[in-house]
């Protein structure tokens, strides 16, 4: 297990599960009167991004308005939520994230530069379980994590890992590899997933991580190794985890979902959520997310709460002991 300083999560830093995500309030105004924005923060191309765009399709079907994608890339993913943040509770501005919304939230919190917290958002549904998995280039002579490790600390240089940002969850994840391996890398932070897969597949990038979806036909293509999943993948089962290789600390649940500003009304919250659990559910989209190695959901608010909870709370002392900040 990680070792916590308590002394460091103090106050604003910790932000403990029972302050997180305050119940949304009651509305009384029709919805949805209006497009609906979803911001993705990130940059086209990559699994949150196409998710996102299956439950628009969806909504935009059944909501009786225009649900519209809106990509807000940058600072691992902090500029999208902070427009989600800031935006009005009705509903009309949501957030499409995913795990990186725990790190870097975290990160920005621990260094006191939070332009917004986790109290600033309620919870409405995750609309997909992705595995989060690590992943290498071709030219690195390594087909598993324990041979990574090995590879690395016989380089007289630290290799290049890349993330989508600092504070981003493979930050997180290469630091806390570099700590329980005793390896040098040094970090070489991108806008998004996509750009980072570009460089790894050029070779620019040694190492770095992923969601299974985004990468995985370049894993199957044989144009990336796939080192070990953070958690089992059924699309994937041959890949080991990262608690197989020796490695439990970078055990971590990849999700994919929608968060909205604090304030929005339950009635709102609740619609929202009933068609991301339809969208989930329709045989034509669940299958263009199996196929891409993603596990449908839908969750209700209350699930998807206890799960980021469970999960800040994982990640909040590591980012404490390894005093990861943004840049």
């Amino acid at each position: 297990m990680i070792k916590t300083r308590r002394d460091i999560l103090r106050g604003g830093a910790a932000l403990g599960a029972a302050a997180i995500f305050p119940m949304p309030a009651i509305g009384q105004a029709a919805f949805p009167s209006r497009n609906i924005r979803i911001i993705v923060p990130f940059p086209a191309g990559a699994t949150t991004d196409m998710l996102a765009r299956l439950f628009a399709q969806h909504m935009t079907e059944t909501m009786g308005q225009n649900a519209v994608v809106e990509n807000i890339g940058g600072a691992g993913g902090a500029l999208g939520a902070d427009a989600v943040a800031k935006a009005a509770p009705d509903g009309h501005t949501l957030l499409f994230g995913n795990i990186t919304f725990t790190t870097t939230t975290s990160s920005n919190i621990y260094a006191n530069k939070a332009r917004h917290t986790f109290d600033d958002f309620v919870p409405v549904s995750v609309g997909a379980y992705v595995p989060f998995w690590f992943l290498a280039a071709t030219a690195v002579p390594a087909n598993n994590l324990k041979e990574f490790v090995a590879h690395a600390k016989a380089q007289p240089t630290p290799l290049l890992y890349g993330s989508t940002g600092p504070g981003s969850i493979m930050n997180l994840c290469g630091e806390i590899l570099k700590r329980d391996a005793g390896i040098k890398m040094d970090h070489v932070p991108f806008r998004g997933a996509a750009p980072l897969v570009t460089d790894m597949l050029a070779g620019r990038i040694h190492f770095g991580g992923d969601q299974l979806s985004s990468s995985l036909q370049h894993v199957r293509g044989g144009k990336l190794k796939a080192l070990a999943v953070a958690t089992k993948s059924a699309a994937m089962p041959q890949v080991p985890t990262a608690r197989e290789m020796g490695f439990p600390n970078l055990e971590m649940q990849g999700w994919n979902g929608f968060l909205a500003p604090k304030g929005t009304p339950d009635a709102v919250v609740a619609r929202i959520q009933s068609a991301v659990a339809a969208a989930a559910k329709r045989p034509d989209i669940a299958k263009r997310m199996t196929d891409v190695g993603a596990e449908p959901s839908g969750s209700t608010a209350a699930e998807m709460r206890d799960m980021l909870k469970k999960q800040i709370s994982q990640v909040q002392p590591a980012i404490a002991e390894l005093k990861l900040v943004p840049q």
